[in-house]
C-alpha cells in the first residue's frame, strides 16, 4: 500500500506539488492527539489551564508536567510529546537567563516568542531532523502588555485573547467565541477557562488532573491542589 504521502512524506524538506510539507502536518497530529490545554486573558494578566490525561490509577499525578514557569513574567503550558516540550521548555529558560545577564532586564514576550519559533521553523527546513511535535501557549505580562501566543509545530504563530491547543481546540475555541469578554476577574476568568475545558470533555473535570496558573504584573502564579478543587467546584 502506498502511503498518505505518496512519498513526500519521506523528508521534512520536501514539498508535494500541491504546497504541502506532510511531515510538519504529521507533528500537528501529534498535538491534536494530545490533553486540552486551555489560555484566556483577564483584566489582569492570562489564565493557563491544563488537563493532564490520566491513563492509569498507579500512575504518580505530580510525575507528569504540562504546565512550567519559564521566567518571573512567563509561563508555557504544552500539548503533544512533552518529551520534545521539554526541550523548549529548557531552551526558552536559557533565552530568558541570556537576556537579563546581557541587557539586565527581563526578556520581552514577543521576543521569546520570536526566538522559540525561529528555532522551531529550522526544523522544517533542513534534512536529518524532524519537526517538534508539540504546540504551546506562551503567557506573559510585560511592559508592552497581557500577551497570549499559540505556537505551531512549523514554527507559525498568533496572538489571541482566548486560546487552546490540544484533543478538545474546536470545542474550547467555539465556547470562547460566544462567551469570552474583555475585563473580566480573576475568578470569573478561572471559572470560564475551566468551563470551556469541561466543554471539551467526555467526563466530569477531575480536581487532581487539572491545573490552573496565572501570569500577572506580579508574575507567574501556580494554583495549590486546593484552591483549584474549590475553583472546579463551582463550574
Amino acid at each position: 500500500m502506498q502511503p498518505s504521502g505518496r512519498g513526500y512524506d519521506h523528508g521534512v524538506s520536501t514539498f508535494s506539488p500541491d504546497g504541502r510539507l506532510y511531515q510538519v502536518e504529521y507533528a500537528r497530529e501529534s498535538v491534536k492527539r494530545g490533553t486540552t490545554t486551555v489560555g484566556l486573558k483577564y483584566r489582569d494578566g492570562v489564565i493557563l489551564i491544563v488537563d493532564k490525561r490520566i491513563s492509569s490509577k498507579l500512575i504518580i499525578i505530580d510525575s507528569i508536567e504540562k504546565m512550567y514557569k519559564i521566567d518571573n513574567h512567563i509561563g508555557f503550558t504544552t500539548s503533544g510529546l512533552i518529551a520534545d516540550a521539554r526541550q523548549l521548555v529548557d531552551r526558552a529558560r536559557v533565552q530568558c537567563q541570556m537576556n537579563r545577564m546581557t541587557y539586565g532586564d527581563q526578556i520581552p514576550v514577543t521576543t521569546l516568542v520570536k526566538r522559540m519559533c525561529d528555532h522551531k521553523q529550522s526544523f522544517t527546513q533542513y534534512g536529518g531532523a524532524r519537526p517538534y511535535g508539540t504546540a504551546l501557549l506562551i503567557a506573559g505580562v510585560d511592559s508592552d502588555g497581557i500577551h497570549l501566543f499559540e505556537t505551531d509545530p512549523s514554527g507559525a504563530y498568533q496572538s489571541y485573547h482566548a486560546g487552546a491547543i490540544g484533543r478538545g481546540r474546536s470545542e474550547v475555541i467555539e465556547y470562547f467565541e460566544d462567551n469570552w469578554k474583555a475585563g473580566m476577574t480573576l475568578n470569573a476568568a478561572v471559572k470560564m477557562g475551566l468551563t470551556a475545558l469541561k466543554s471539551s470533555l467526555d467526563d466530569d473535570l477531575n480536581g487532581d488532573a487539572v491545573e490552573i496558573a496565572y501570569v500577572d504584573s506580579d508574575g507567574y502564579t501556580k494554583l495549590d491542589r486546593d484552591a483549584t478543587a474549590s475553583h472546579i467546584s463551582k463550574v
